[in-house]
Protein backbone atom coordinates (compact mmCIF):
# COMPACT_ATOMS: atom_id res chain seq x y z
CA UNK A 1 0.00 0.00 0.00
CA UNK A 2 1.43 3.25 -0.98
CA UNK A 3 -0.47 6.73 -0.73
CA UNK A 4 0.71 8.82 -3.70
CA UNK A 5 -0.77 12.32 -2.65
CA UNK A 6 -3.98 14.00 -1.29
CA UNK A 7 -6.85 13.34 -3.88
CA UNK A 8 -9.44 16.03 -2.33
CA UNK A 9 -10.61 17.75 0.81
CA UNK A 10 -13.36 17.97 1.91
CA UNK A 11 -15.35 21.07 3.81
CA UNK A 12 -18.55 21.63 5.05
CA UNK A 13 -20.42 25.38 4.46
CA UNK A 14 -23.31 26.10 6.11
CA UNK A 15 -24.97 29.00 2.97
CA UNK A 16 -24.67 27.85 -0.12
CA UNK A 17 -24.92 31.95 -0.92
CA UNK A 18 -21.67 32.80 1.38
CA UNK A 19 -19.51 29.72 1.36
CA UNK A 20 -19.58 29.44 -3.10
CA UNK A 21 -18.95 33.21 -3.02
CA UNK A 22 -15.91 32.86 -0.95
CA UNK A 23 -13.59 29.77 -2.13
CA UNK A 24 -14.75 30.82 -5.82
CA UNK A 25 -14.87 34.47 -5.94
CA UNK A 26 -12.72 36.07 -3.36
CA UNK A 27 -10.28 32.79 -3.07
CA UNK A 28 -10.40 31.97 -6.76
CA UNK A 29 -10.70 28.27 -7.01
CA UNK A 30 -12.32 27.26 -10.15
CA UNK A 31 -15.83 24.97 -10.03
CA UNK A 32 -14.75 21.68 -11.65
CA UNK A 33 -18.05 20.33 -10.85
CA UNK A 34 -21.85 21.92 -8.96
CA UNK A 35 -24.82 19.32 -8.31
CA UNK A 36 -27.74 20.00 -6.20
CA UNK A 37 -28.50 16.88 -4.41
CA UNK A 38 -32.36 16.84 -4.67
CA UNK A 39 -32.45 13.65 -1.88
CA UNK A 40 -30.10 15.11 0.59
CA UNK A 41 -31.27 18.73 -0.37
CA UNK A 42 -27.51 19.59 -0.43
CA UNK A 43 -25.34 21.26 -2.61
CA UNK A 44 -21.65 19.50 -3.89
CA UNK A 45 -18.95 21.81 -5.29
CA UNK A 46 -15.91 20.74 -6.61
CA UNK A 47 -13.02 23.01 -7.04
CA UNK A 48 -9.78 22.73 -8.27
CA UNK A 49 -6.67 23.29 -6.36
CA UNK A 50 -3.44 22.64 -8.28
CA UNK A 51 -3.87 18.73 -9.13
CA UNK A 52 -6.28 18.10 -6.08
CA UNK A 53 -9.58 19.28 -5.25
CA UNK A 54 -11.57 19.98 -2.47
CA UNK A 55 -15.29 19.04 -2.04
CA UNK A 56 -17.23 22.23 -0.60
CA UNK A 57 -20.71 21.03 0.49
CA UNK A 58 -23.68 22.72 1.58
CA UNK A 59 -25.67 21.35 4.03
CA UNK A 60 -27.76 22.90 6.15
CA UNK A 61 -28.50 22.45 9.59
CA UNK A 62 -25.06 20.91 10.46
CA UNK A 63 -23.51 21.88 14.45
CA UNK A 64 -21.04 24.31 14.52
CA UNK A 65 -17.73 23.37 14.35
CA UNK A 66 -15.76 23.42 17.67
CA UNK A 67 -13.53 26.17 18.66
CA UNK A 68 -11.61 26.33 21.61
CA UNK A 69 -10.75 24.07 23.03
CA UNK A 70 -9.84 22.21 20.28
CA UNK A 71 -11.84 19.36 19.38
CA UNK A 72 -10.40 16.01 17.85
CA UNK A 73 -10.31 15.37 14.09
CA UNK A 74 -8.89 17.41 10.94
CA UNK A 75 -7.36 20.61 12.48
CA UNK A 76 -7.76 23.53 9.85
CA UNK A 77 -7.00 23.48 5.97
CA UNK A 78 -3.60 24.66 4.58
CA UNK A 79 -2.32 26.59 1.27
CA UNK A 80 0.87 26.63 0.20
CA UNK A 81 1.26 30.52 -1.22
CA UNK A 82 4.63 31.90 -2.67
CA UNK A 83 4.52 35.12 -0.58
CA UNK A 84 2.39 34.99 3.03
CA UNK A 85 2.71 39.02 2.99
CA UNK A 86 1.76 39.76 -0.43
CA UNK A 87 -1.20 37.06 -0.14
CA UNK A 88 -2.48 38.55 3.24
CA UNK A 89 -2.98 41.97 1.56
CA UNK A 90 -4.79 40.40 -1.26
CA UNK A 91 -7.18 38.83 0.96
CA UNK A 92 -7.60 42.16 2.95
CA UNK A 93 -8.75 44.04 0.04
CA UNK A 94 -11.19 41.26 -0.35
CA UNK A 95 -12.42 41.97 3.12
CA UNK A 96 -10.97 38.55 4.37
CA UNK A 97 -8.87 39.84 8.01
CA UNK A 98 -6.22 37.15 9.00
CA UNK A 99 -4.26 36.84 11.95
CA UNK A 100 -0.21 38.15 12.33
CA UNK A 101 2.12 36.83 9.78
CA UNK A 102 4.80 34.74 11.71
CA UNK A 103 7.15 32.45 11.51
CA UNK A 104 6.70 28.72 11.77
CA UNK A 105 9.01 27.47 14.56
CA UNK A 106 9.60 24.56 13.01
CA UNK A 107 10.34 24.96 8.92
CA UNK A 108 11.41 28.86 9.46
CA UNK A 109 8.60 29.57 7.13
CA UNK A 110 6.05 32.82 7.28
CA UNK A 111 2.44 31.65 7.53
CA UNK A 112 -0.51 32.43 9.16
CA UNK A 113 -4.71 31.98 9.51
CA UNK A 114 -7.91 33.30 8.46
CA UNK A 115 -10.68 31.79 8.65
CA UNK A 116 -14.22 31.22 5.92
CA UNK A 117 -17.28 32.06 6.52
CA UNK A 118 -18.52 29.05 8.96
CA UNK A 119 -15.38 29.64 11.59
CA UNK A 120 -13.04 27.07 9.20
CA UNK A 121 -9.53 27.81 9.91
CA UNK A 122 -7.39 28.25 6.44
CA UNK A 123 -3.48 28.89 6.60
CA UNK A 124 -1.39 30.02 4.35
CA UNK A 125 2.33 29.07 4.07
CA UNK A 126 5.46 29.50 2.41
Amino acid sequence: MEFKKIHHVAVIGSDYVKSRHFYVDLLGFKVVRENYREDRDDYKIDLACGEQEIELFIIKGCPPRPSYPEALGLRHLAFYVEDVEETVDKLKEKGIDAEPVRVDEFTGKRMTFFRDPDGLPIEIHE
